[in-house]
């Protein structure tokens, strides 16, 4: 089920509807017509394979089956895959919306580089009884091969070393560096993905389907749903009541944006949820460039109407029987927000969520005018990233940055000239207008209770300077949401969060060999300071609180001091 309401944007939203018959949207977009978002084809001809996922992988589930019956018989009970962005993301949401299968393994991801978080999934799996699943369309993602090397030398020192590689698989893109490593290395699989399928939209291939199918997911059942969503794709465009709820619902999106309504706030149930981090990344980083952006604000709890400004439409997602925000929503809807309302049949509904809210993004980018398959401005953190690793091999450490100043074990890095945190808080945030938001960027353990406390602070900000925020923790967010913040209007403002490893984890510079000349907590903190830089250099607001203490306790100060309350 599909509805909008907003009134006063019903007349704008049915002239794109028009605008797209005319334009013949749906038949140009299944022919892969380039020329609907740019005059050069460039990064999207060769990003379109997602459109043709629901009909092409029912044929690859025997492959992914069999390797499920495989590993069961010879005692492998848990899978940890190892991913950033559009490698993690759908696996994350699936081992979150659904049980395991009958026969599937106990899958957990890793998308951290914070040493402690390694290590804790190190610490909770028996490399005996494990498959160590390495996800990467480039291939040579830096946290993921960097997870690869850790995991393979645990895996060789504590297993038969002539039996390593049967305890991996790999899933990337033919020609990719991974494919070579993992031949060489001896991995029990290689799935080879369809290279015209981008990260982001890869949910319904390889990436996706894999893990789905070891975590003992109905392939079949999901495909299906999701084939349903395609061929409604096809339907012939009526109006905002018509059946193509993917190309009304991507009209919908850019009609909106282009009005400055472009804070796509998403409420879900408890079965819905867990699709909030998918979609932060693919309308994100899809459509947060050449100065424009849907910024999906995900994880933040409903507030009252007085909080929420005029650049604010609502996403309320649903799973039959489940109405958790029924009166809040309505009382936006009463108060003059739009919404839209997207219901669930039930989890597997998830396949055909998955080709609407791609299929969307793409018309919603047509409408934008930019191209929503590239990502021109990722590289910059990953450029100064690399340019701070090369200091630290060097010198044998990072350059030293000196805070503005410290206190209660938090250090402060500003050039506001503010001496306290509230004081400095007050003048970052007061720097917000029309249309502006806050970003939280947390390098730090993604424990519940760390989120739990973030949470709060954000919620502190939003209340106070009626600003939209968004959480992430780094350097995932970099792969999701960090296109965003680079390449859109320019109206965010950035709070970094980091904190101390009590303890260090080395990264062997090859598999299976115990040399190491970087550790899981350099290269975070080296992530964290190149992807300030970079955010510098793009002209944008950033400030910086380092947590020397107790990282809980840190968090609650800034909260207080977000409220306005002494300490």
């Amino acid at each position: 089920m599909f509805a909008f309401t907003g009134k006063q944007y019903l007349e704008k939203i049915e002239d794109s509807l028009t605008r797209a018959r005319e334009d013949d949207v749906i038949r140009r977009l299944w022919a892969g017509d380039y020329t609907l978002w740019k005059e050069s084809p460039a990064e999207i001809t060769n990003r379109l394979g997602w459109m043709q996922s629901p009909y092409g992988m029912p044929a690859e589930i025997p492959l992914i089956l069999h390797l499920l019956q495989k590993v069961g018989a010879e005692g492998f009970t848990d899978a940890l895959l190892m991913g950033m962005g559009g490698s993690s993301l759908a696996p994350d949401l699936f081992t979150r919306a659904f049980p395991r299968g009958e026969g599937g393994l106990h899958i957990k991801v890793l998308d951290s580089t914070d040493p402690a978080a390694v290590m804790a999934l190190a610490d909770c799996h028996d490399p005996a009884k494990t498959l160590f699943i390495v996800s990467t369309k480039s291939g040579s993602t830096s946290e993921t091969l960097s997870f690869l090397k850790y995991f393979y030398t645990l895996t060789a020192a504590r297993v038969n070393h002539g039996r390593t590689g049967s305890h991996f698989i790999a899933i990337t893109d033919p020609g990719s560096s991974l494919e070579s490593l993992a031949r060489d290395l001896g991995f029990r699989s290689i799935f080879l993905n369809d290279p015209d399928i981008g990260g982001r939209y890869s949910a319904l291939s390889f990436f996706g389907l894999v893990p789905a199918g070891l975590l003992g997911l109905d392939l079949r059942l999901l495909l299906d749903r999701a084939r349903a969503a395609a061929e409604d794709c096809r339907a012939p465009l009526g109006g905002l009541d018509g059946e193509n709820i993917g190309t009304v619902l991507g009209c919908t999106l850019g009609t909106l944006h282009n009005l400055g309504v472009d804070k796509l706030t998403l409420l879900a149930s408890p079965g819905a949820a867990p699709l909030g981090p998918w979609l932060e990344q693919l309308l994100a980083e899809s459509t947060g460039k050449e100065g424009k952006g849907i910024l999906p604000v995900e994880g933040e709890d409903p507030g009252p109407p007085a909080v929420y400004g005029k650049d604010r439409v609502f996403a309320y997602l649903t799973v039959d029987g489940e109405d958790p925000f029924r009166q809040e929503v309505h009382t936006l809807e009463e108060t003059g927000h739009p919404v839209i309302r997207i219901r669930l049949r039930d989890a597997y509904d998830i396949g055909a969520e998955f080709f609407r809210w791609e299929w969307a993004t793409a018309v919603a980018g047509h409408l934008m005018g930019i191209n929503p398959f590239d990502q021109p401005n990722v590289e910059s953190a990953k450029v100064q990233t690399r340019t701070l690793l090369e200091a630290y091999r060097k010198t044998g450490s990072l350059p030293a940055m000196e805070p503005a100043f410290t206190e209660s074990g938090i250090d402060v890095f500003t050039d506001s000239g503010a001496r306290g945190i509230p004081e400095a808080l007050e003048i970052f945030l007061s720097g917000a207008g029309p249309g502006s938001y806050t970003a939280v960027q947390a390098y730090l353990n993604p424990l519940p209770e760390v989120e739990k406390a973030l949470q709060g602070f954000r919620h502190a900000v939003r209340d106070r300077y009626r600003i939209a925020t968004t959480l992430g923790f780094g350097p995932r967010f970099l792969h999701s949401t960090g296109q965003l913040h680079k390449g859109d209007g320019g109206k965010g403002l950035f709070i970094q969060v980091t904190g101390e490893d009590r303890e260090d984890l080395a990264i062997p510079d090859r598999p299976g060999n115990g040399d190491s000349s970087l550790t899981f907590g350099i290269l975070k903190e080296a992530q964290a300071s190149g992807d300030r830089q970079a955010l510098l250099d793009a002209g944008r607001k950033v400030i910086r609180f380092h947590i020397r203490g107790e990282v809980v306790e840190g968090i609650g100060r800034l909260e207080r001091a977000a409220e306005g309350k002494p300490e």
